[in-house]
C-alpha cells in the first residue's frame, strides 16, 4: 500500500532551478528538509499556540497534538495533499460561550469532538458523491455568512477580557503586528502573528521593570498584577507529558459548537483548491479525504483533551515562497512539533502571553477570521444585491454577533453562532424554495436593495470624472 512516505530526490538535492518545484513526492537533502519543517512550524505557531491558550486549553498538548494530526492526514491522503493540521481559531467563540455558561474544558472538547465526527461524516459523503454536495447544501453565501458571524462573534471576547488587562499594551501590540502583516514581505509576513506576540512579551516585561505592577481588570475585579508573569515557568519541567483528560457531553454546547463544521469544510475545501492550483495537479478527487482526515485527527485530539485541528493557509504561504511541496517537510514539521510538545516549560512560557498582549492580537485576528467569510463572498462573486442573498445572511450574522438567543423550554435555548447558523442555512433554502425563478439566477438586472452607494462602486466611472467626490458609503 503507497502511504505517500517514499520520495524521490529533486535535482541534487540543494536549490530547485529557477522556476522548477518540488513536488509531493519529492524532497530536497535531508538537512534541508528539516530545515523547511522547523519553518513550517515556526509559520503556524502564532495562531496554533495562540488558540488553545484563549480556548482555555493546554498549548503543550495542542503542538504535540497537531503533529499527530498532521502524520494522520498525511497518511490519509497518500501524500498527495502537502498540509500542516494545527489547532483550529474557528472554535474559540464556542469555547468562550460554553465556559461563560458554566462549561469547563472537558465539556468544551467534547462539543469540539462530535464536530469532529460531523466532519468525518462530511468528508465521507463527498468522497462518495462529490463536491457538487457541498456546493448545493452550502453555497458560496452561506459559507461567508457563517464564517463572517464566526469571526465577529469574538469580539466581545477582546473587548471585556483581555483589552482591559492592559490597554496600552494591547494598542501597541495592535499596531506593531498591523503594521508587520502590511509592511514585512516573504515568509516573515506570514509569521506576523507569531512577530507581534514576541513583541508584546518583549514589552511587558519591559513595562513591568520600569513601571512595577499595573492595576486593572481581571476576571471582572480591579487588581494589582504584573503583567508579565513566569513564575509557572520556573516551576515547569524541561521533559514532561501534556495533562490529558476525557471529553464530556453536553447537548447545550454540542448545538453550540456544531455549526463550526461548516467553516472548516470551507477552509478544507479553499486549502485543498490552492495546493491543486500551486502545484498544478487537480486535487478534487482529495477533498472528501481531506476533510474526513481532518475530522478524525480532530477526533483523535480532543478525546484526549486537545483541541481541534485543520489546514493552516500560513503554511500554504510558506509553499508558496519557496516552492517546495515535499510532504517530506511536513513529516520533519510534526516531528518537531512533538519534541515541543513534550517540554512542559516551553508550554508554560506560551501559557504566560500577557492578556494585554492577547487583546492587541486578538483585536486583528478575530477580525481577519471574520472578513475571511467577506473573501469567500467576493471571490465566488457573490450578489449581494439579490434579496435571496442579502436577507438570510444579514439576519443570521446580526444574531450570531450580537448573541441574539431564542428560548425553546426552561431549560434550553438557541443563540449567538447556533441560532445565527441554523437562521443562514434554513433560511436561504427556505427563500430558495419560494423565491421568483429569477432571483436564483445571477441577476444583473436585479434591483438593488440596499443603495447603490453602499453595494457598489465603479472605479472606472470616478477615475474619469475629473474632481467629483466620492459617495459617502462607497467601497473601494
Amino acid at each position: 500500500m503507497d502511504l505517500g512516505v517514499r520520495w524521490t530526490l529533486h535535482g541534487d538535492g540543494r536549490t530547485p532551478a529557477p522556476g522548477a518545484v518540488v513536488r509531493p513526492d519529492e524532497r530536497l537533502s535531508w538537512p534541508r528538509t528539516a530545515g523547511l519543517g522547523a519553518q513550517h512550524v515556526v509559520a503556524m505557531f502564532g495562531a496554533s499556540f495562540v488558540a488553545p491558550v484563549l480556548m482555555g486549553l493546554d498549548p503543550n498538548l495542542a503542538i504535540m497534538m497537531s503533529g499527530i494530526a498532521t502524520v494522520i492526514f498525511l497518511l490519509a491522503t497518500r501524500g498527495k495533499v502537502p498540509s500542516y493540521l494545527g489547532c483550529s481559531l474557528s472554535f474559540v467563540g464556542v469555547a468562550a460561550t460554553i465556559r461563560a455558561t458554566g462549561g469547563d474544558s472537558a465539556t468544551v472538547t467534547g462539543a469540539v469532538l462530535v464536530v469532529g465526527a460531523a466532519l468525518f461524516v462530511a468528508g465521507l459523503a463527498v468522497q462518495r458523491f462529490g463536491a457538487r454536495l457541498i456546493h448545493a447544501t452550502m453555497p458560496p453565501i452561506v459559507t461567508g455568512a457563517v464564517v463572517m458571524l464566526i469571526g465577529f462573534n469574538l469580539a466581545p471576547v477582546t473587548a471585556s477580557t483581555y483589552w482591559p488587562q492592559d490597554q496600552w499594551t494591547a494598542l501597541l501590540v495592535m499596531l506593531f503586528t498591523g503594521l508587520a502583516v502590511v509592511c514585512l514581505r516573504g515568509f516573515f509576513s506570514r509569521i506576523a502573528i507569531f512577530l507581534g506576540l514576541v513583541f508584546g512579551y518583549a514589552l511587558s516585561w519591559a513595562l513591568d521593570r520600569i513601571f512595577g505592577k499595573i492595576h486593572s481588570s481581571v476576571g471582572g475585579q480591579a487588581v494589582d498584577h504584573w503583567r508579565l508573569d513566569l513564575s509557572g515557568v520556573a516551576k515547569a519541567d524541561w521533559i514532561g507529558l501534556p495533562s490529558f483528560h476525557a471529553p464530556s457531553f453536553e447537548w447545550s454546547a454540542i448545538l453550540v459548537a456544531l455549526p463550526v463544521v461548516i467553516a472548516l469544510i470551507a477552509e478544507n475545501a479553499g486549502h485543498v483548491k490552492a495546493v491543486g492550483e500551486m502545484t498544478g495537479d487537480p486535487l478534487d478527487d482529495r477533498l472528501g479525504t481531506a476533510i474526513a482526515a481532518d475530522g478524525a485527527a480532530s477526533m483523535l485530539s480532543t478525546a484526549v483533551g486537545g483541541p481541534p485541528n485543520t489546514t493552516y493557509s500560513e503554511n500554504i504561504g510558506v509553499m508558496a515562497a519557496t516552492r517546495v511541496y515535499s510532504t517530506a517537510a511536513y513529516w520533519a514539521a510534526a516531528g518537531f512539533a512533538l519534541l515541543f510538545g513534550l517540554c512542559p516549560k516551553f508550554g508554560a512560557v506560551v501559557a504566560a502571553i500577557p492578556g494585554g498582549v492577547l487583546g492587541g492580537i486578538t483585536v486583528i485576528l478575530y477580525g481577519m477570521i471574520g472578513l475571511l467569510g467577506a473573501q469567500i463572498w467576493i471571490n465566488a462573486d457573490v450578489d449581494l444585491r439579490n434579496p435571496l442573498n442579502l436577507v438570510p445572511a444579514a439576519a443570521g450574522i446580526v444574531i450570531g454577533v450580537g448573541g441574539v438567543s431564542l428560548k425553546i423550554t426552561d431549560t434550553f435555548e438557541l443563540g449567538g453562532i447556533a441560532l445565527g447558523t441554523i437562521v443562514v442555512i434554513t433560511g436561504y433554502h427556505v427563500l430558495r424554495a419560494f423565491a421568483p425563478a429569477h432571483m436564483k439566477e445571477r441577476m444583473q438586472e436585479q434591483e438593488p436593495l440596499l443603495d447603490a452607494g453602499t453595494s457598489s462602486y465603479d472605479v472606472k466611472d470616478a477615475e474619469n470624472a475629473e474632481g467629483a467626490p466620492s459617495r459617502p458609503g462607497a467601497g473601494s
